[in-house]
């Protein structure tokens, strides 16, 4: 039986998710792309099609059931009207709902098993707040939605390289604050468990950097290493993980480095995402482990500054779509039914 489709949410309208969705559907044979429908006003897609002059065939659907059907010849698009301006570049808090709407849908979707996976575009967390949302992002309103009782996980991937902040969105002093060693465990094994099912990694190799220069030069740079990491890499090793650190964190990621370990615990945002955006920006995806469905996204923000341009890269959504079909190849169906 041919695997579900994947749902594909709409993210902010004035950002570049519509013109990334179109251009990834564009290039659905070069790049062997697997089949998505997108929750989405098909009014908008189509003017900014038009207006960008590209060779855009939409499908309206009313179920997931139909886009396999629908998506060699046609965009399949489930409707989400929105009720505000859809300028590019300018945001209008009266589509927020409509935003927030296709996040459900696509939980829903996934929930059900009628979606194998969702992918979504990149929201404007500001545009969101303005109208009651009261999360830091994605991250955090998918863990509420899948129930609250699990801890999510960021990952970003490209290939050659997997890293994983233990803390994300927050002032890097109250990230240094956050960081414990019971933090570090939980974290671990929530990357570990899903290098295993997701990823097909029988014997994950999982590396812990440092915080502090030199990772702390034995206490004399810091004392997080020796108070707090290595505790936890020794009870990490204790249940049979494969672990090792602290390592300073600048020599992890050259070349020699990389092909050690199948992913990294980073112990903050910039220290995770600078490497990896260095060396392959347009490939870099967005992973939420620690949910129990998959969910994915392009490792980029809104980009107002080029919205309807037609300039904005799809390779990142291509990325991201096809990792969360590559995952949900590895996942029982009931797996995907909450």
């Amino acid at each position: 039986m041919a695997p579900a489709p994947l749902a594909l949410t709409m993210g902010e309208p004035a950002g570049i998710g519509g013109e990334i969705t179109i251009k990834a559907w564009l290039t659905r044979r070069e790049t062997d792309l697997p089949c998505f429908f997108v929750i989405d006003d098909p009014d908008r897609l189509e003017r900014l099609a038009k207006a960008l002059e590209w060779p855009l065939k939409i499908a309206p659907i009313n179920d997931p059931a139909d886009a396999p059907n629908k998506f060699e010849q046609a965009l399949p698009v489930l409707a989400r009207p929105l009720p505000g301006n859809m300028t590019p570049g300018e945001t209008d808090p009266r589509n927020a709902p409509a935003v927030i709407g296709a996040i459900d849908d696509a939980v829903d979707y996934v929930q059900k098993g009628v979606a194998s996976a969702m992918v979504t575009n990149p929201i404007h967390k500001h545009a969101l707040m303005s109208q009651g949302f009261r999360h830091a992002g994605h991250t955090d309103y998918l863990a509420e939605r899948a129930g609250g009782d699990d801890t999510p996980v960021m990952m970003l991937a490209c290939p050659g390289l997997r890293v994983v902040p233990l803390t994300v969105h927050m002032a890097l002093r109250d990230a240094i604050n956050e960081i414990s060693q019971t933090m570090i465990v939980e974290k671990t094994k929530i990357v570990h468990d899903a290098l295993t099912r997701d990823f097909g990694i029988a014997t994950p190799h999982i590396v812990i950097s440092g915080l502090n220069p030199h990772a702390g030069e034995g206490g004399l740079l810091g004392a997080e290493e020796t108070d707090i990491i290595q505790p936890a890499v020794e009870a990490l090793k204790r249940d049979g993980l494969s672990v090792w650190g602290p390592v300073p964190a600048d020599t992890l990621f050259h070349d020699r480095a990389r092909k050690g370990y199948d992913a990294a615990i980073c112990m903050f945002h910039d220290q995770a995402l600078i490497p990896l955006k260095t060396l392959d920006f347009f490939h870099g995806v967005n992973i939420t482990l620690g949910l129990p469905f998959i969910r994915t996204s392009p490792d980029h923000g809104t980009a107002f500054e080029i919205a309807g341009t037609g300039v904005a890269d799809e390779r990142s959504l291509v990325a991201a779509l096809k990792t969360a079909a590559d995952m949900a190849s590895r996942r029982p169906h009931s797996e995907a039914i909450a």
